[in-house]
């Protein structure tokens, strides 16, 4: 068996104030899986990305991606991952290739290497006539595009992805679905957290549904789907939204 891609054992994050964010979750991604990590606002999923990432120090428990203990191979590790965050963490005042080619050199990737990549994502994503705007002028789709490519730029082999069609129409939001695909059968893993069942339901093969900071229910999309009302019923009774009695009906 290969190594997984991203194993997560007893992550537990408890805020200053006594907030439990995430309690005990264990999750494992194998490597080139396309995981849908679904549950309600508050569940913990964007602390769970957190942790992964580094952005949030653990409580308790172990991150690895591809073996790597995320917090004490820190640099190692999180070279292995790109981030596409929910919201925009960027300069409103710079411009796209900017704002890709930082997130490259923050990397380690020479300035070739950079050029060549933030031509091809300009491209791919069809931001190449929207270079000689700010990211404040861009439309919230055009944005939505600009943080993909960071997320890209030094071909990440674990690509997190937190909400990142919100606000996007339905066409853009089907062009980023064939990437995404494409991406992922290229050998990369996606782990995908969306409020958009269609979405995942789309794009996801195992899904993991977390509520009040634990994995409540996970399997594939198969499994979830076979539940009478698919995976919508599925993920309501899971969060608690809808009794299983009333489910079943």
């Amino acid at each position: 068996m290969s190594t997984p891609a991203l194993k997560v054992t007893n992550l537990r994050k408890v805020y200053r104030k006594g907030t439990v964010a995430v309690d005990d979750l264990s999750l494992t991604v194998p490597q080139g899986e396309f995981f849908g990590f679904l549950g309600p606002n508050g569940a913990g999923k964007s602390t769970t990305i957190h942790c992964i990432t580094g952005i949030a120090n653990p409580t308790g428990g172990t991150i690895e991606i591809f073996g790597l203990d995320a917090v004490k191979n820190y640099r190692e590790a999180r070279r292995l991952v790109g981030l596409c965050p929910q919201e925009f963490n960027v300069d409103p005042f710079a411009k796209p290739a900017d704002i890709v080619d930082w997130a490259g050199g923050y990397f380690g990737m020479n300035r070739a290497q950079r050029k060549s990549r933030v031509d091809y994502l300009m491209e791919r994503f069809e931001l190449t006539p929207h270079l000689k705007k700010t990211f404040r002028e861009l439309s919230g789709g055009l944005k939505r595009r600009v943080v993909l490519a960071r997320a890209l730029v030094h071909d990440p082999k674990l690509i997190i992805l937190d909400e990142p069609t919100a606000g996007v129409d339905v066409e853009l939001r089907r062009v980023l679905w064939n990437y995404l695909t494409e991406i992922n059968q290229d050998g990369r893993t996606i782990l995908l957290t969306s409020h958009y069942l269609e979405e995942v339901e789309r794009l996801c093969r195992q899904i993991a549904i977390v509520n009040k900071g634990k994995v409540v229910r996970e399997g594939t999309k198969s499994e979830m789907a076979a539940t009478p009302g698919s995976l919508e019923r599925a993920y309501l009774v899971a969060t608690g939204a809808e009794p299983d009695h009333v489910a079943g009906q």
